[in-house]
C-alpha cells in the first residue's frame, strides 16, 4: 500500500516561491508516475503536473506552465513541486498522486491515479 504524504504548503505572497514534497509513508514512489492536483474551493480538481516514474517525461497545465517545475530525487524518494511567480490564483489544496505508467497517468488523467494523499494547503495572499 503506498501512503503518500504531502508538505511545504504555506502562505507566501504573490510573486514568491513555495517547493512541494511528496513522499511515501509506505511503499516505493519511484515505481510511479507521480503528479500534483490542485482544487481551490468551489472548483473543480486541476490538474498541475506529472512526472513519470523514470524522471524522462513531464507534463504542465496550462496555467502553471513556465512557472513549477517538477522534479524527483530517486534516491530520496520524493518528488518536489517549485512553485515560482506565484499567483491569488494558485490558492488551493495541492494533493500528489501516484499511477502507473502509461498515456493515461502522463497526460494527467485523474482517474488513472490509484493512490492519493491528503493534500497540503497553499494560500498566495498580500
Amino acid at each position: 500500500q503506498v501512503q503518500l504524504v504531502e508538505s511545504g504548503g504555506g502562505l507566501v505572497q504573490p510573486g514568491g516561491s513555495l517547493r512541494l514534497s511528496c513522499t511515501t509513508s509506505g511503499g516505493l514512489l519511484n515505481w510511479y508516475t507521480v503528479a500534483w492536483f490542485r482544487q481551490a474551493p468551489g472548483k473543480e480538481r486541476e490538474a498541475v503536473s506529472c512526472i513519470s516514474s523514470g524522471g524522462g517525461s513531464t507534463n504542465y497545465g496550462d496555467s502553471v506552465k513556465g512557472r513549477f517545475t517538477i522534479s524527483r530525487d530517486r534516491a530520496k524518494n520524493t518528488v518536489y513541486l517549485q512553485m515560482d511567480s506565484l499567483k491569488a490564483e494558485d490558492t488551493a489544496i495541492y494533493y500528489c498522486a501516484a499511477g502507473f505508467d502509461g498515456p493515461g497517468t502522463i497526460n494527467l488523467q485523474s482517474t488513472e491515479f490509484g493512490f492519493w494523499g491528503q493534500g497540503t494547503q497553499v494560500t498566495v495572499s498580500s
